[in-house]
């Protein structure tokens, strides 16, 4: 397999100011010998990262980035019917405070947030890192944005003195914060933030986050001491400047120990991390003075290619001229498929709320269907108890050979506007299992490519991985390695809940999660959609428009 088939080079990057692809000799834009994992929800993910942080001591290295962080977020997960005893002391700022006070050196870069009348975050971020300042670790929060720009990078980068075989790090969809810590039964978590009624009081929360060892570690604390060297100031706000005057906030970032080298190969994967920042008004960032389209870029170099499978599971799925390189692809190959998995309803409704949310969604999903028809299925999820499932996942495959996990979603603000961090995975294994070949290019399906599909399809099927000789596991249903049966066997799962629920519930509960995706109250999206002025008042991406025009992949 050609590595440059699949990855940007460093020119098609288009950003000659960032050291990615600068620290190594012969300029590679990518890092060989690491081994991926996934981490498929909220719940094994804060497990391992409470682990993991309670193994660091004095000396090492803690770094992270955040949309949000909420300080008592509990990294324990719950288990119904027991007294929660054992979560005490597991709250996000209590384990990253308690690391400070050992002798790790803690360091954090959170959004600062819009106020927080607008429901974001700006009360929780301060809060965080304020605990974490009190303990001796330092917490920046940090609106080197575009105007209505957020950093919607997820990180946590854990180095250790001496111990390299212990260092990792962790990029994906999952905020330390309310609502992400769920499992697989999709029950939701206690600490849940209020989202639309029908999740109820507990949102289930599906989600994905990649545990990284190997060279690529170095890569993704690069792009760490990037955004905490710049030196322009955490805000051009002067509202914001007198706020951290009154708040005695600290914003003036220290300095990091030297970067301590790689660590040595141990697995695979080739990895390329790729990255959104927005061409800044006046002044832009130093590693990225006119921005950087890598996600953007690698998701239309990948497509390219695409000629079987394309795998999805993304929180929003807007914007048309986004998805028009997805379409193109699905009209150019007619052999193409494109399975989805979005949520099923907005996180917020409301009469005038729940159909803005859905404009950019419906015009998407129409360009879509316009160029694969039939070859185009997208599916909601929903638990065992028939509530909806909040997809908040970030993961794109494409022919069992490309894999995608990051912060970033298909929709223009992930794109071009909002600061993400996503990595690639290409596995030098073929997976042993009989091969496809994507239209004849000899490629082949790749080991991590097809095996996160597959965890991913199994649970959404509910089919339970059998043992396997090796120790390991294989899905009881081979056939969804043929990207024609797995398209077929969604279907069918879909269509008999659809119509278990069409009949009023009786009878047993056909397996699966997946229903149809339909969107919600159409009428009312219509009427505005109807409005001659609706393409001015209205942005689905959530920011002006005339911002919106600027940008270019």
């Amino acid at each position: 397999m050609n590595r440059t088939d699949w990855l940007l080079t460093p020119p098609e990057r288009g950003n000659p100011a960032t050291r990615i692809d600068r620290r190594r000799p012969g300029g590679a834009a990518w890092s060989e010998g690491n081994d991926a994992r996934p981490l498929v929800h909220g719940a094994a993910y804060f497990a391992e990262l409470l682990e993991r942080i309670d193994g660091q001591r004095e000396g090492d290295l803690l770094l992270f980035t955040d949309w949000r962080g909420d300080p008592d977020e509990r990294l324990a997960r719950h288990h119904p019917g027991r007294d929660g005893a054992d979560r005490h002391g597991t709250e996000i700022a209590t384990v990253l405070s308690r690391a400070a006070e050992r002798g790790v050196i803690v360091k954090g870069l959170v959004w600062r947030s819009h106020l927080d009348r607008f429901q974001f975050s700006e009360t929780e971020n301060r809060h965080l890192g304020e605990k974490i300042e009190n303990a001796g670790g330092e917490c920046l929060l940090d609106m080197r944005v575009r105007p209505g720009g957020s950093h919607h990078q997820k990180m946590v980068v854990l180095r250790h003195s001496g111990r390299p075989l212990l260092d990792v790090a962790y990029i994906g969809g999952i905020d330390l914060c309310h609502s992400r810590n769920d499992d697989t039964s999709h029950l939701g978590d206690p600490q849940s933030m209020p989202m639309a009624g029908a999740y109820g009081p507990h949102p289930p929360w599906h989600d994905v986050q990649l545990a990284l060892r190997g060279p690529v570690v170095g890569d993704i604390e690069a792009v760490f001491r990037e955004r905490w060297q710049d030196p322009s100031p955490l805000s051009r706000s002067p509202l914001t400047r007198l706020r951290e005057l009154l708040h005695h906030e600290d914003t003036d970032a220290d300095s990091l120990p030297p970067q301590l080298p790689d660590p040595e190969p141990c697995g695979t994967h080739t990895v390329q991390v790729l990255r959104t920042y927005p061409n800044r008004l006046l002044r832009g960032y130093p590693f990225a003075p006119d921005g950087e389209r890598s996600i953007a870029r690698g998701y239309l170099k990948a497509l390219r290619r695409a000629r079987s499978l394309i795998y999805l599971e993304d929180q929003y799925l807007w914007s048309p001229r986004v998805v028009a390189c997805f379409a193109h692809a699905l009209r150019v190959n007619p052999g193409l498929r494109l399975i989805a998995v979005i949520p099923s309803l907005p996180e917020q409704d409301g009469r005038l709320t729940l159909p803005m949310n859905l404009i950019g969604r419906i015009n998407a999903l129409d360009r879509l269907r316009a160029a694969g028809g039939p070859r185009v299925a997208v599916y909601g999820l929903e638990n065992h108890a028939g509530t909806p499932v909040y997809v908040h996942a970030k993961v794109c495959v494409i022919d069992d050979v490309w894999a995608s996990v990051g912060s970033d979603n298909i929709n223009l603000r992930s794109w071009t506007h909002d600061s993400e961090l996503s990595c690639v995975v290409l596995d030098e294994t073929p997976d042993p299992r009989p091969p496809h070949d994507p239209g004849g290019l000899g490629d082949g399906a790749r080991g991590f490519a097809r095996r996160l599909r597959l965890e991913l399809s199994r649970e959404h099927l509910d089919l339970d991985p059998a043992p396997h000789a090796s120790g390991g596991a294989e899905p009881t249903d081979g056939a969804l390695c043929d990207p024609g049966a797995a398209f077929h066997a969604f279907a069918a799962a879909a269509a008999d809940l659809d119509a278990w629920h069409a009949d009023g519930r009786r009878g047993p509960r056909p397996p699966g999660r997946l229903r149809s995706y339909r969107p919600p109250d159409l009428a009312a999206t219509s009427r505005v959609l109807a409005t001659p002025l609706h393409h001015v008042l209205v942005d689905p991406d959530g920011r002006p428009l005339r911002l919106r025009r600027r940008n270019a992949f």
